[in-house]
């Protein structure tokens, strides 16, 4: 999935992801795009590690852009993310999320969201549901 246009529109102006600090990824697979995101002072929680919030965050933007890449012209916002926290990552290291998706429909997109550490080790996994909202011209 090519995301080279979506990353244009994201870096363009401040917004979430960039004040998280995510970067988006292309993949050569249709049904899955990737982004990474370092454990630092703009995502972490008091303690040192990354904030489970930041970790909903990252999975609700990568599978907005999926839906964005699939969709061009269409506003895709997400209506319901759910995820489960399994471990722990210390700031200084990065993040990577996989989102793959499960379902493609005219107006909804549900998308697997797994969120892995430097060693490959499984941080989150998340649930990711988009309404995809046609503009009108």
């Amino acid at each position: 999935m090519n995301v080279e246009k979506i990353n244009e529109i994201i870096n363009a102006k401040p917004n979430l992801s960039t004040a998280l600090g995510m970067e988006f990824i292309s993949t050569p697979e249709d049904d899955t795009c990737m982004a990474r995101m370092q454990v630092d002072e703009r995502n972490r929680q008091p303690f040192g590690f990354l904030s489970g919030g930041a970790s909903l965050a990252l999975a609700e933007n990568v599978a907005g852009v999926g839906s964005s890449a699939l969709c061009p012209g269409c506003a895709c916002v997400g209506i319901e993310v759910s995820g489960s926290h399994v471990k722990a990552v210390a700031e200084g290291d990065t993040v990577t999320a996989y989102a793959r998706l499960l379902h493609s429909g005219t107006t909804l997109h549900v998308w697997n969201v797994d969120i892995k550490d430097t060693a490959g080790d499984l941080i989150s996994n998340v649930r990711v549901t988009n309404y995809i909202i046609k503009q009108k011209k």
